[in-house]
């Protein structure tokens, strides 16, 4: 299940409740749906097998359907949990469109409410009652998703008079296509909400759409049976639940192993009930499906290495070594850290990297003690290699056994090629494999023909 998203090479510039945001240029980024999952504004302990990638190839879906109504940001799939799509500026409102009146909405009502974000309901309805037409209440787009009137919306200048008129109509329209699509499978679309933002001067959709994450479904068949007690097939049988089992009148962070996997399946059968599809994708390690169908993309490459020096004297040194990777299709990255002064940054540095996607090993550069090293491998679940930048042969004879001693899982390489070469054979990805193959082939090659020319 992917419950953390992580890659040492890809830059991530949000992390929402379930989607994290990944930079990849000035006009597209990477939309990575977890499997996490969400109730009462705050994210739950507990990931839900294949949310992620239901909610993202429903979102797809539905993005198709609706495409002639207002155009949206996806550009392509990349994986059933990543979309690539088009930089928008987002517009920070919620449009939620409501049909009936539900969930918090009737809490409110029960109580005398009777106006709701500027929009008047009438009186005597009763619970899960419909609207004369459906009604507009939007929120703003912040940790809070506050209530906000149309007044209030212009007095803090979110967006104009015309760009909001044309979400308002188009939210409306697309929750007719929405509507009617799902009559027809025998689903009532209760409210849901809808996000846009602009691209230039073009208004288009964003994020989700008519998803169990966005939206409020009822059985048909059941609310005719019984309006005020309807079946709820989305992701309110999650905060049912919970409410059910309040401890001290604190909802609780973690479902249980039946919750889970009754979610998991709910969701399942809301995209085939939708679509008409069967829910199909590949079976195995989530993660190491991500990670090849991003370096299918070349979003990342095979594996990810790290030089880290222990002085800014051993710079130049680990130059030396990044020169002899870089005929290989790995990321390096140079870090300075110290065993003495950065035993913080160097939890921080390992606790991420420990979660990493891709292939990691680490190269430890300094001089004399291995402490560097040695707390680096300490901290970490993949390989670190010590490489001691002594100055010379001097300086190798008197600090050599310092190095060897020193308590660590960390092995020592002194030679920068060698360290380079142990690095990719530690990555252990077949393609860096076959690279070093050749090499080793070709100075095999080299050596054939130095000694046929001192024999001939």
């Amino acid at each position: 299940m992917l419950y953390h998203f992580y890659s040492p090479q890809l830059d991530i510039i949000h992390r929402g409740k379930v989607r994290d945001s990944i930079r990849v240029d000035n006009k597209s980024r990477m939309i990575i749906v977890t499997d996490r999952i969400s109730a009462f504004n705050k994210n739950l302990e507990n990931a839900i097998p294949d949310k992620g990638a239901v909610l993202n190839k429903l979102t797809n879906w539905w993005f198709d359907f609706t495409k002639d109504i207002i155009p949206n940001h996806f550009i392509k799939e990349i994986d059933p949990n990543i979309n690539l799509v088009q930089e928008a500026k987002p517009i920070k409102l919620e449009m939620i469109v409501r049909a009936y009146i539900t969930g918090s909405m009737w809490r409110g009502y029960e109580e005398g409410q009777r106006v709701f974000c500027g929009v008047a309901v009438p009186d005597g309805l009763k619970k899960n009652d419909p609207f004369p037409t459906p009604i507009i209440t939007p929120t703003t787009k912040d940790k809070d998703d506050s209530e906000i009137t149309e007044k209030e919306i212009f007095e803090r200048k979110l967006t104009s008079k015309a760009v909001f008129k044309k979400m308002k109509e188009t939210a409306l329209a697309l929750f007719k296509r929405g509507s009617d699509h799902l009559a027809e499978k025998g689903i009532i679309l209760v409210d849901t909400k809808y996000e846009f933002g602009m691209l230039g001067r073009k208004l288009i959709l964003i994020d989700e759409i008519h998803t169990p994450d966005s939206s409020r479904f009822w059985s048909a068949a059941d609310y005719k049976k019984n309006p005020r007690k309807a079946e709820q097939i989305d992701k309110e049988f999650v905060r049912q639940w919970m409410l059910k089992n309040k401890v001290d009148g604190v909802v609780p962070s973690v479902l249980s192993k039946k919750v889970t996997e009754e979610t998991s399946r709910r969701y399942k059968q809301i995209y085939e009930t939708i679509t008409g599809l069967i829910f199909d994708i590949p079976v195995g390690n989530q993660k190491a499906r991500i990670y090849q169908n991003l370096v299918a993309h070349s979003y990342i490459k095979h594996g990810y290495v790290a030089i880290i020096q222990g002085d800014d004297a051993d710079l130049d040194y680990c130059k030396k070594i990044e020169t002899h990777l870089k005929d290989f299709q790995i990321h390096t990255e140079f870090r300075r850290l110290s065993a003495a002064y950065a035993g913080q940054q160097i939890i921080e540095f390992s606790a991420k990297l420990n979660s990493s996607l891709e292939p990691a090993v680490v190269i430890v550069v300094t001089g004399r003690s291995n402490s560097l090293g040695s707390a680096v491998a300490a901290n970490l679940n993949c390989p670190v290699i010590s490489c001691p930048s002594f100055s010379d042969r001097s300086d190798y004879l008197i600090n050599i056994h310092s190095s060897l001693q020193h308590s660590s899982s960390a092995m020592t390489v002194m030679d920068p090629q060698n360290a380079a070469y142990s690095a990719i054979k530690s990555l252990n990805v077949p393609e860096l494999r076959s690279h070093l193959s050749q090499k080793i082939a070709q100075r095999k090659s080299d050596l054939m023909r130095s000694d046929e020319t001192i024999n001939s």
